[in-house]
């Protein structure tokens, strides 16, 4: 499986990365991906085929669903019935996974920010790892960079290896590359994407955010995320729970202090003020909204970049 160019378009739930956003990834030569987070198992099941409907070659769609939700095993199934390319799969992992993308013939792919894990992942059966670093959006699991961990992950597994977190031009990807990732994965920067399926006000928070816009938030998962600065993560930062409307019993273990799922979707839904809206380290690099196609060129042509200035002497 060799897409044109070595780049993943991250899982962004709830509703960020759907079928337009992955298909629009696929045709530009990527690798998108559906966030099943946050969506019912039917419409997973419709933005699957919706994305495969839109692709207009040989693209390559995959789904990423999260280990601490509730219906993590549904959802799985479902996604390996609609035989997408591969399954990307974080917050925690299980034996069962792995041996069912096997029996279905399809990739299982795991999130990991440890050596530990990502070895634990391969003796289980991952096809590759996606090593995510303290520069992401969105939950946390390492305090330490991406290009720290990098390393120590492509010595450890024999798997390919997947750079994630921070990764932000064609001179991140030129780095990864260079230490012996197979890839990147990239989130934050396709939100800002014209074809990108969150709302333009989420989009505009993305655009206009400084570096001191940003902030650890711990949410109701028992992780730190990183997010843009708002009402919302105000009302958070203390201890006070807030009274929650709804609970979507939507997560394995949660602290009930605010529902995560309801925050994201009321920032889904435009609202960017009330909700959360998780971004990566280097938002404030981002600053403006382009056609995925456009994107990528850019990041092709950074990356061609790189590569000059690394045959070339320096002068």
């Amino acid at each position: 499986m060799m897409p044109k160019v070595p780049i993943i378009q991250g899982g962004m739930g709830v509703g960020i990365s759907l079928s337009k956003l992955a298909s629009a990834v696929a045709n530009a030569g990527g690798i998108g991906i559906i966030s099943g987070t946050g969506i019912t198992v039917d419409e997973m099941r419709t933005h699957i085929r919706k994305a495969k409907d839109r692709i207009k070659g040989a693209g390559y769609i995959g789904v990423n669903v999260l280990f601490a939700m509730n219906d993590f095993a549904e959802k799985m199934k479902a996604a390996l019935e609609e035989k997408v390319d591969f399954i990307i799969s974080g917050a925690g992992i299980s034996r069962d996974m792995y041996s069912w993308g096997k029996q279905a013939g399809i990739p299982v792919i795991s999130i990991v920010s440890s050596a530990k894990l990502a070895k634990i992942s391969e003796r289980l059966g991952a096809a590759a790892v996606v090593v995510e670093g303290f520069e992401a959006g969105g939950h946390l699991g390492t305090d330490r960079p991406m290009f720290e961990i990098l390393p120590e992950i492509v010595d450890a597994v024999s798997i390919p290896v997947i750079a994630a977190g921070g990764i932000m031009n064609g001179f991140d990807i030129a780095k990864a590359l260079s230490m012996g990732a197979s890839g990147v994965q990239m989130g934050t920067r396709f939100v800002a994407s014209e074809e990108c399926d969150a709302p333009l006000a989420f989009k505009e928070k993305y655009v206009n955010a400084n570096k001191e816009d940003l902030v650890l938030v711990k949410t109701t998962v028992g992780l730190q995320g990183r997010a843009i600065n708002n009402n919302f993560t105000k009302l958070i930062s203390g201890s006070n729970k807030l009274k929650i409307a709804k609970c979507h019993d939507c997560l394995k273990n949660c602290s009930y202090r605010f529902c995560t799922l309801d925050s994201l979707l009321t920032s889904v839904s435009g609202d960017v003020e009330n909700g959360l809206v998780f971004a990566g380290a280097r938002v404030d690099e981002i600053k403006d909204i382009l056609p995925v196609q456009k994107i990528i060129d850019n990041l092709t042509e950074e990356y061609r970049s790189a590569q000059m200035d690394s045959i070339l002497p320096l002068s």
